[in-house]
């Protein structure tokens, strides 16, 4: 063998190389933006959330923001890593009940702030705050449950978890801040019957999630 054919197959790995590395880089990129609409997509449950508890509450604390963005957040965080651990096994078991178990959640505290938006006395309003206590886990799980098969989604397709579900994570707690703010503002300026308009879109977003799943 010569020189020449020596040197020829290793330009042409090189070659290989160069244009595997320039696929990988665009790959990257393109994964980014389909992350970051991934992220939104799965944000916006909990953005409409949190304008219904914003409605609720009329005025909102920083603690009270911080409470709902950070569980909004952990939970949307969280989920995507829960699909991608268990893989196959547990989410064959949870994915033909996520949709009822959201919708049921959701049409519950819903209809719990509907009922309490009449007749309820001012000084029970702390008692009905969403972002404490067992309505805000509850709100969490129900906001974020869908998360659990983009995290299967990413493990069949090999593709590690943990900066994306950062990204998810972050989108969502953001997302909280702003539609707890709006909600609260238009709660403020409309009066505290606007819990039922907060309750109504929890419904509404239940069974939203819920036809989307039985006519998806």
């Amino acid at each position: 063998m010569t020189d020449d054919q020596t040197v020829r197959p290793a330009a042409a790995g090189a070659t290989q190389r160069r244009r595997r590395e320039s696929f990988l880089l665009e790959s990257a990129t393109v994964s980014t933006l389909t992350l970051l609409g991934i992220a939104l997509g799965l944000a916006m449950d909990a953005f409409a959330v949190a304008i219904g508890a914003g409605l609720q509450l009329c005025q909102v604390t920083r603690r009270q923001t911080f409470r709902l963005a950070w569980h909004f957040g952990l939970f949307q965080a969280f989920m995507p890593i829960l699909g991608w651990l268990a893989g196959l096994t547990l989410v064959a078991y949870i994915a033909p009940v996520d949709h009822w178990t959201a919708f049921g959640l959701l049409a519950f505290i819903g209809g719990k702030m509907i009922h309490e938006a009449f007749g309820r006395p001012e000084e029970q309003a702390d008692a009905c705050d969403p972002t404490k206590g067992w309505r805000l886990v509850m709100l969490s799980i129900a906001t974020s449950i869908d998360a659990l098969a983009v995290g299967l989604s990413l493990a069949i397709l090999g593709i590690d978890i943990w900066y994306p579900a950062l990204v998810i994570g972050v989108v969502a707690g953001a997302l909280t801040v702003v539609g707890l703010e709006l909600g609260a503002r238009f709660g403020a300026l409309l009066g505290r019957r606007m819990e039922v308009v907060g309750g109504l879109i929890l419904i509404a977003i239940g069974v939203k999630i819920l036809i989307e799943h039985l006519t998806g």
